[in-house]
């Protein structure tokens, strides 16, 4: 790939509408394939907003009603908005065309990223994005227990009810508080789509965002994790400007490493 450049869009009282950011996605795709700029990642914040991708389920979506944006990327609902870093590569994928290996490199850009952190990080199988660990299921729920006013999940009904609600059970379930039951959570969500041999959408890094949006939908359409944010791992408040130069030097390094083969004739 040539070298990525980088493109600030707005952040804090600057973040962009959602549908802004589509359309000049959009622009720089158009742009991107003619070979009329080079790879382009786009880098903001957006102002409160769920987007739903193709795989979206209506249960998966918020009850009250809340408008969500529903999106040509891959992957199934999020929520985007302050405290977090959203970033939009769009770059020509080497060729043969592997969209699985640009998730990958995306995800491996991350994990660099929170290394640099001190935050360990790591892949789930079968589940995109970048994840911080629980502990073992019994450690988990001891945890759950002492910190959520001695709540037992033994009885655990998400292990037995494939339609559980968490929505409906309290914040002992809730996504936000994932990181109180020891079990996984997700750092960064990733989604993309890939038209003509270019990349859109991206992924979204939880720095210091209000994590409780997550709670009104079921994230990406799991059930039994829930989400986290480098400020909740850490301890202490990491805002989206100390993170923004650390993913342009890893997302940089990751992407500028992929090399395409000629176009076959």
């Amino acid at each position: 790939m040539s070298e990525l450049r980088f493109v600030h869009l707005g952040f804090g009282a600057e973040a962009v509408e959602y549908h802004a950011a589509w359309q000049e996605q959009r622009r720089v795709h158009t742009a991107r394939f003619a070979d009329e700029i080079p790879d382009t990642c786009l880098l903001l914040e957006h102002q409160p907003v769920y987007t739903a991708g193709r795989r979206t389920e209506d249960s998966e979506r918020p009850l009250d009603g809340t408008p969500v944006i529903d999106v040509d990327r891959g992957g199934k609902i999020t929520w985007h908005g302050p405290g977090q870093l959203v970033g939009y590569p769009i770059v020509k994928l080497p060729r043969p065309v592997d969209v699985v290996a640009h998730v990958r490199r995306l995800e491996e850009a991350i994990i660099r990223v929170c290394a640099e952190f001190g935050l360990e990080t790591t892949r789930v199988e079968g589940r995109s994005g970048v994840w911080v660990l629980g502990e073992s299921v019994d450690d988990g729920r001891e945890r759950a227990a002492g910190a959520l006013g001695g709540l037992s999940l033994d009885f655990d009904p998400r292990l037995h009810d494939e339609e559980f609600d968490p929505r409906f059970s309290g914040p002992e379930y809730a996504p936000s508080n994932a990181g109180q039951r020891g079990e996984d959570r997700k750092l960064c969500a990733i989604g993309i789509r890939v038209a003509k041999g270019v990349t859109m959408h991206g992924f979204s890094l939880n720095c210091d965002p209000d994590n409780t949006w997550f709670d009104r939908i079921i994230p990406c359409g799991i059930r039994d994790a829930g989400v986290t944010s480098l400020s909740q791992e850490l301890g202490r408040t990491v805002p989206v400007a100390e993170v923004l130069p650390m993913v342009e030097k890893h997302l940089g390094a990751v992407l500028g490493a992929a090399v395409p083969l000629p176009r076959a004739v």
